[in-house]
Order: structure tokens, then C-alpha cells, then sequence
């Protein structure tokens, strides 16, 4: 197993308020300091690719991933969707990457272009969305395939494959060989699952992992309140592992065992002004570590 680290821990993607004032050097900076050498996009990473190979190689650390939006679930948005998604997986190969972190956005309160301010919650996928979802990522996934990458879909709070049964039913839908899955583990939980039950179920369709817990008491608060995704996060839902109430002995055990040898990517997803992220880092690896066999961690 590779650990990374997601520069979401700096500069939120979804509450952009959160690490705003942060730049990409000190991110880089941070995560060299870790002893890290693998991360994902951020918003605030260069945009030219000569630019972000260079700042990337300097400090020994190289892009894993970048988050891909589709909106495949209306089968009027596909052509532009898939060309859109080609440009992405040519940008993540230029970039030597090998995973393409991918969610379906329609019907998500915040993230579906279509949908108003004014709207209060995720609109479900019926029997012709799931269709239409399942052949737009296989179409993706071949896309990624020609680039000698993997399509790799992130199941999200928020959005229309959020709950245990509706990863099921988008793994059950999709080509094995051409849609694979992002695992995440506060996502999962927050999502209804137990995320070790849902590790077990889908360990042979994963092929990226993000690290993340959950603090129980502010998602309970926040259920009761009836409180949208992003409202969570502003209220402190996820932060690092350890520092929540998921348990992750048996999960790092399995992968492990497994012999899990893809990315995972360290996540905490909260206010970086209550929440130093390097700190927070820091002690987050020195408890994965214990499940980890010595010189592992962070290994190419």
C-alpha cells in the first residue's frame, strides 16, 4: 500500500472558504515534510502541466489522481461528457497518473449544474438514470482504459451513489473490467455503510482508496438539524484517521492481508483554521502506521 495525501486537508473543495487564503507551495511544502510522495489535484495547484510536473518533481512527489465530475445519468449530456472526460484522462496519463476519481453529479443538491439554490434535496436516480449512468461509465472506463488508466468511481455523500444499496446496484450495473471503485471510508460511513463490511464486499473492484473518519456525534447533530453535505462538512463531520469514531484496525488489516498495493490517500476534509493540517497529518500516519509492515508507507 502507497500512502498519499489529498490537499483537501488545506484547501476544501466543497466549503471554499476553508484554507482559501492557503497557497500550493505550502501544501507541497507540508506534504514533502510528511515524507510523503504521492497527492491529488488541487484547486490551487498550477494549471499548466510543464508548471505542476516540475513543482510536483522537485519535492519527489507525483499527481495519483484528479476528481472528475460526469453527468452521464441524462443521456442528452453523454457526447460532451465523454469528451470532456478524454481531455481529463489525457491531462491525468500526461501527468503519469493511473486512477481516474470519478462521480456522477446529477441529481446532487450542490453539484448537478441543473439544479436551483432553491432545492433541498438529492433527486434519486429512477430505472432509465441507472441505465444511463452504467453505459456512460463503461464508455468512460474504455476511455480510461486506452490511456492505460482506471476509471475508479467515487461513491460521495451528496449525490446519487452515496447509500450501501446504491453502491451495490452501480457495481452490479457496470463492466468490472471497465468501472472499477474509489473506496472511501468516511464517505462509506456517512453513507449508511459500515465501511469494513463494504471493503469486503467490493475489495476486488477497488482501485483507489481514500482515508477519512467520520465524528459520530457531529453527524448525529447534524442528521437532526436535517443539515445538506456541504452544511456537514462546514460543521465538522469528517476529519483525519483516528481522530473519529471509525475503527480502522481491521480495515488496514485486510488491506494488508490483501495485499492492497494501489494509493490511499489521507483525507480530513474540515476548517484547516481549527484543524492544522500538517498536525492533524502527522499523528493520522503515526496511527495508520501501526497496521502497516515496516518501509511501506509512502513507498513508489
Amino acid at each position: 500500500m502507497k500512502l498519499g495525501i489529498h490537499p483537501i486537508n488545506w484547501v476544501g473543495e466543497d466549503v471554499r472558504e476553508h484554507g482559501d487564503n492557503t497557497t500550493y507551495e505550502e501544501i507541497i511544502d507540508d506534504i514533502q515534510r510528511l515524507g510523503l510522495t504521492g497527492t491529488e489535484m488541487g484547486r490551487k495547484f498550477p494549471k499548466e502541466t510543464d508548471v505542476l510536473k516540475q513543482t510536483l518533481a522537485s519535492r519527489g512527489i507525483r499527481l495519483v489522481s484528479q476528481w472528475k465530475s460526469v453527468l452521464f445519468s441524462d443521456p442528452a449530456y453523454h457526447q460532451s461528457e465523454l469528451e470532456a472526460y478524454r481531455l481529463h484522462a489525457a491531462f491525468l496519463h500526461e501527468m503519469g497518473s493511473t486512477v481516474i476519481s470519478t462521480a456522477e453529479v446529477g441529481g446532487s443538491l450542490h453539484f448537478d449544474p441543473r439544479r436551483t439554490p432553491n432545492e433541498k434535496e438529492v433527486i434519486r436516480l429512477d430505472e432509465a438514470g441507472w441505465e444511463a449512468l452504467a453505459e456512460g461509465l463503461n464508455a468512460a472506463g474504455r476511455i480510461a482504459a486506452e490511456y492505460g488508466m482506471k476509471l475508479a468511481y467515487h461513491h460521495h455523500g451528496g449525490t446519487v451513489v452515496e447509500s450501501p444499496e446504491e453502491i451495490d446496484r452501480l457495481m452490479a450495473l457496470t463492466d468490472p473490467s471497465l468501472v472499477h471503485l474509489l473506496y472511501d471510508t468516511g464517505h462509506a460511513y456517512y453513507g449508511g455503510a459500515d465501511p469494513l463490511n463494504l471493503l469486503q464486499k467490493h475489495y476486488d473492484r477497488i482501485a483507489y482508496i481514500h482515508l477519512k473518519d467520520v465524528r459520530d456525534a457531529v453527524l448525529e447533530e447534524a442528521r437532526r438539524e436535517g443539515a445538506d453535505f456541504v452544511t456537514c462538512i462546514r460543521k465538522g463531520v469528517f476529519t483525519v484517521p483516528g481522530d473519529g469514531c471509525i475503527d480502522f484496525a481491521p480495515i488496514m488489516a485486510l488491506l494488508v492481508q490483501r495485499e492492497y498495493d494501489g494509493w490511499a490517500m489521507l483525507e480530513g476534509e474540515q476548517d484547516p483554521a481549527l484543524h492544522p493540517p500538517y498536525e492533524y497529518a502527522r499523528r493520522s500516519l503515526e496511527y495508520l502506521k501501526a497496521w502497516l509492515p515496516a518501509s511501506r508507507e509512502g513507498e513508489e
